[in-house]
This record gives C-alpha cells, structure tokens and sequence, in this order.
C-alpha cells in the first residue's frame, strides 16, 4: 500500500497529496530531481518523505534524511533513519532538498547549515504553472487543486460523455476554465487542452467522440484528468458521466463522479451471474507504476485476497475480468477490491449478451469504527440514519437491493427496510436480519408487493449488531422487456430534521443540519429523455409536504423556465423535463442545459439517468452543489 495520506473525513482532502500526485507535478518532479547532485540531504519538515518518495522514488542516491521535530529523531521515514537538522552541516551533501512547499523562509533558515558548496532546493520548483493556479497567496490551497479523472472511452462502439455546470459560479467564481489530458490505455499522454466555462451557472460537456474527432485520436480507452482553475466555494469537481453506445447499439450507462481521493479498499463490486462477465476497470492515478501483486479482490468477508500479477504503468488503464481471480464466485456474492491507494474510485462493467452497463464502487472507510451511541440515538431523530432509493415501476422494472459493508471494520450490518408509496404512505417493512459482513443476502422487490415509490435501508438492532453511520447499498434494476439492467449505490445520511448528530443532516455549505436542496438534472438528447426519482426522505417528521422548484437553465446558466411540483413527506416522484417543460423552451435551452431541483424547506435525495425508446436506460444518484 502506497504510504501516502489522500482523504481525511473530518478535514477533507489532504492538499499536499494533490499537489505531489498532479500529472503536471511529476513532470517538474522529474526536472528538479535532475538538477540534484548526490549526495542528496532530505530534509522532511512536514513529515512528507514517504509520500514524496513513494509517488516520486526516483530521488538520486545516496540520500540521508534530517527532521526538525525532536521526537520524530531515530524514526525510520521512506528507508532511512530520521537525523537532526543540526547534523546537516556534517552530512557531506551536495544537494539539499527541503521537502515543502511554500517554503522560502524553510529554506532561509536552513540555507546557512548546508554543507559548504551544497545547493538548497525545495519542492517550490515542482509548482504547477502560475497560469493553472487559482489563488498565487498560498500553493497549497484546495482551490489550486480542484481536480478529479474520469473514466473516458470511445472504443468499441461504446463513447462517454461527461455532463455538469459552473457551479463555482454561483459562489461568486468568474473566468472558471478546465485544465484537461487525456491518457490512453498505456498511459501515454493522448490530448492535452483547455476548455472555457459559461460565465454564469451553466452547463458543459465533454463528449469522447468530438474530443476523438478534434485531436485525430484512434479509438481510445482511459481516463480524462480534469484540473479547474478559478474555482471557488469548494475544490470538488462533480459530474454524471453516460456511457451510450455510439453505432446505435443498445448499451446505457450513467454513473456519478470519480471521488478524487484513492483509498485503501473499494466495496460494492457484484460477482457475475452465471449469464454476466464482470470487468473491473483499474486505472492508475499516479506517476508511478503499480507493481505485480500489489492489487487483490477478495469475496466479501473472505479475507483472502487473490492477488492480481500484472503490473501497471503510470495512469494507465487495465481491464480486470473478476472470473480470472475469483472463478467460482456468483452474484448475489460481493466482492472487495484491495486497491492500495493507487486508484481513484473505480468503474466496473458488466457485459451480457449484446448489452453493456457501468457502474462505480465505493470508498470503503479505513478510519471508521462502531459507535456505540447509534443503537440508541435519542427519539428527537427519529429513525436517524436512512438509505433511500427508488422502486421503479413493477410493471416494467425489477428493482433490487443489497446491503454493502463500506467500512473495513465493519462486522455486522444490523439493518430493516421500511418501504413507502409515492405518497408516503408506509405499507411494508422487511428485517433483514443482523447480517455477517460476507452475507449474499438480495431483496428482490417482487417479493414484498410494492408497484412503485422507494425504500429506506435503515438500521434495526433487534438482533444486536454494530454501526458506524457509513451504512449502504448496492441497487440493481432491470427491464423485464428488453433485459437492460442498471446499477447505483450510495451510503445513508440523517435526513430532514432540526436535531444535529455528528455533522448530520449534511450541509452542502456550511454546518448541518442541512434542510434544502440544490440538485443537478441533466437534459436529455435526441434519442433519450432524461428523468429524476426525487424522494423526500424524513428521519423525523417534517414538512407534510415539500415546495420544491425545478428550474430550467440554458447553456449559459440562464434562468429560462420553472415549474413547481410537491412531494409528500416520505414520499417520492419521478420528473421528466420534456414533459415538465414546452419542447421550444427545452430546445431554447441548448445541448448543455440542464434543471436545477432547489428546494428551501427541506432536503431531497435523487437519482437520474437517461431512457430511450429500445428498452435503454440508466440510473445513478444525483449530485448537488
């Protein structure tokens, strides 16, 4: 596992692993390294060695290593034993490499204890350009680093595109531009370019057929690096990425965004039906290769990984059917994909017959453990922690669900479904047990009787169990017509109400509880129309029912029409622009508009996706900003 710190829940992105892990930052990586003479003095003021020689290892040899923290003094850092700064002038070192940035007055104290003739160097000489930077007061901001990859292909018949809007706008951002590169299966650099955004809260997209047509590209399986400069309120890039098949074929997809930060394990991989093949897409997010061995899947619970032999090159992609290592295993079995922080959240598809769909595994959490106040939160909020998500139609859809442990500790997932029509009428609820974290248990909704509305995983400690709040599932729906199937998953949240535990209800600015919403609906195109399950989830009672506006934006982030619907408490809906809005106003709104879901009396969780005419569609959870 590479010793490298990404993703803190209390504090957020670790800034300084962005800095060192951009593509950009490995190439001037590489020049400052050429301009060191060994032996090379480290000095590790901020406890970065690790990190710097993991995601950089090509540091001249010998080397030696000086800290300032006197505790820290005989600690062994990246290989090497950590010494006192004070010991410097005696390391015989031509070349001096303070490991920091921002560090001009580091290195002015330090300047005068190098060795005679020793060159002092800092990380300062790997910055990105001044050009990609949007706050020059301090390097290591977040907003200098809002970056994130996508899965991008158009290979096959089968292209992606990528859809979202200027939200930095509404924060106040202007002149917000896309820094982007796209790398090729073996990890070469195939296209770097940079692309305007409106200057309001518009739309914008990335197609892989236009970016294949502008730069000559043969057909191309990667991943796009997206870096945006001028951002401002928060350093996420989020997006719906569709994968459609571009001959006119019958393959859907559409899944959320990548998750900028590599974790040590991802979760929520189904093992194929006999009828499937499941492929999980690796795709190397740093400079450095990841070695045989070093990437595992493990059935669920099992803990006994089966390593993956091949090596992969520096942001390369690589195709990993799961039947290879694991060849006995059948859904409903879950598998865990041992990542070693060298990937960002990975896409996995699944191809049956002449159909293909795709869709993303989760962070499975490190740093949680059980909290024993959950089992008896108080009665202020209600059923605390809820998992909702949509049940589509019975007539035309099969919807299923299955409960997916996200913590490495997790043992137990004691959890009920409580389940609701559109009106938010509660007519059933399922116990499902206190289940192992290697359970195969799947609810298929034809059993329970439900016609249409949506469910909420909850937790029931009827049976004992532990929980952590990080509680979620894998949602899985199919076309009885046409055989299309689609799959999302996401974790529970407190929702809707006044009471505050634990950061919950979640903000999306500022402190919780956060009691409104502001969620993005993509248009449709000329083959498919978009739709939106919202659902009004309520861990306590609220509001009877919800005043929520679906705003209808145009390509340049104007406001151009706007529609009210109200949805019951525990209740849901399902929204279709084109049938929401005249068809010349959603002309009028452009290839790139999109609907805007705000409601200020409460919090509303949604999924969305695409459906055409052949019996195609896809489902994910939708994103706010």
């Amino acid at each position: 596992m590479l010793p490298i710190q990404t993703f803190d829940n209390r504090s957020g992105g670790n800034v300084t692993y962005k800095a060192l892990a951009h593509p950009l930052a490995a190439e001037a990586m590489a020049r400052l390294y050429s301009r060191l003479v060994p032996p090379v003095a480290l000095c590790d003021p901020d406890g970065i060695a690790e990190a710097l020689l993991s995601l950089h290892p090509d540091l001249p040899q010998p080397r030696s290593l000086f800290v300032q923290d006197v505790t820290s003094v005989g600690t062994t850092r990246a290989g090497m034993v950590a010494q006192p700064l004070t010991e410097l002038p005696a390391s015989g070192a031509r070349s001096v490499l303070l490991a920091a940035f921002d560090a001009g007055r580091m290195a002015a104290h330090i300047a005068h204890r190098a060795p005679r003739g020793a060159s002092v160097l800092t990380l300062d000489e790997a910055r990105l350009p001044d050009a990609l930077l949007t706050t020059h007061r301090r390097y290591l901001d977040k907003l200098n680093f809002a970056t994130n990859f996508v899965f991008f292909r158009n290979e096959n018949g089968l292209s992606t595109r990528l859809v979202s809007a200027n939200y930095w706008a509404t924060y106040g951002a202007t002149g917000v531009r896309l820094w982007l590169r796209l790398f090729g299966a073996d990890g070469g650099v195939l296209a770097t370019w940079e692309q305007e955004l409106p200057s309001g809260p518009g739309g914008y997209s990335i197609d892989s057929r236009e970016v294949r047509e502008r730069f000559g590209l043969d057909e191309f399986t990667g991943q796009l690096f997206i870096h945006a400069i001028g951002a401002a309120g928060h350093d996420v890039v989020k997006y719906a990425l569709d994968t459609y098949a571009s001959d006119n074929g019958a393959s859907l997809s559409c899944t959320h965004d990548a998750n900028a930060w590599p974790s040590d394990r991802y979760a929520g991989l189904p093992a194929p039906r006999e009828d499937e093949r499941v492929v999980l897409w690796v795709q190397n997010s740093h400079a450095v290769s990841i070695g045989g061995g070093e990437l595992a899947l493990d059935r669920m619970g099992a803990e006994k990984p089966v390593p993956l032999a091949q090596s992969i090159a520096p942001f390369a992609t690589v195709a990993v059917d799961v039947a290879e290592l694991l060849p006995d295993l059948r859904w409903p079995a879950q598998i865990e994909l041992r990542a070693g922080r060298h990937v960002v959240r990975p896409r996995y598809e699944v191809r049956r017959a002449e159909r293909v769909r795709i869709a993303h595994v989760n962070v499975e959490r490190a740093d949680l453990r059980p909290d024993p106040a959950i089992p008896s939160l108080p009665h202020t909020l209600g059923r605390g922690y809820l998992l909702p998500f949509p049940i589509l139609p019975r007539k035309r859809f099969r919807s299923i669900v299955q409960p997916t442990p996200m913590a490495e500790s997790q043992a137990t997932l004691p959890v009920r479904l409580d389940m609701f029509d559109t009106e938010g009428r509660k007519v059933a609820e399922r116990f499902l047990g206190c289940l192992p974290r290697g359970h195969d248990v799947a609810v298929d909704f034809d059993d329970v009787g439900i016609d249409e509305g949506h469910a909420e995983l909850v937790y029931d400690f009827r049976e004992g169990g532990s929980a952590d709040g990080w509680l979620h599932a894998l949602f899985r729906y199919e076309d009885r017509q046409s055989g299309h199937a689609a799959e999302s998953s996401f974790g529970a949240h407190i929702f809707n109400t006044i009471m505050t535990y634990r950061g919950e209800p979640q903000s999306y600015s500022g402190p919780p509880p956060g009691l409104s919403t502001r969620l993005f609906l993509k248009l449709g195109d000329a083959r498919r129309d978009s739709f939106g399950v919202l659902i009004y989830p309520a861990s306590a009672p609220w509001h009877a029912r919800s005043d929520t506006v679906l705003q209808l934006h145009s390509s340049d982030g104007k406001l151009i029409a706007e529609e009210r619907i109200a949805i019951a408490c525990s209740g849901s809906a399902t929204v279709w622009p084109h049938r929401l809005f005249p068809a010349a106003v959603v002309r009028r709104a452009g290839g790139d508009g999109y609907v805007l879901v705000r409601d200020t009396t409460c919090r509303l969780f949604g999924y969305h996706g695409l459906m055409d005419a052949a019996g195609g569609f896809s489902l994910d959870h939708m994103f706010g900003f």
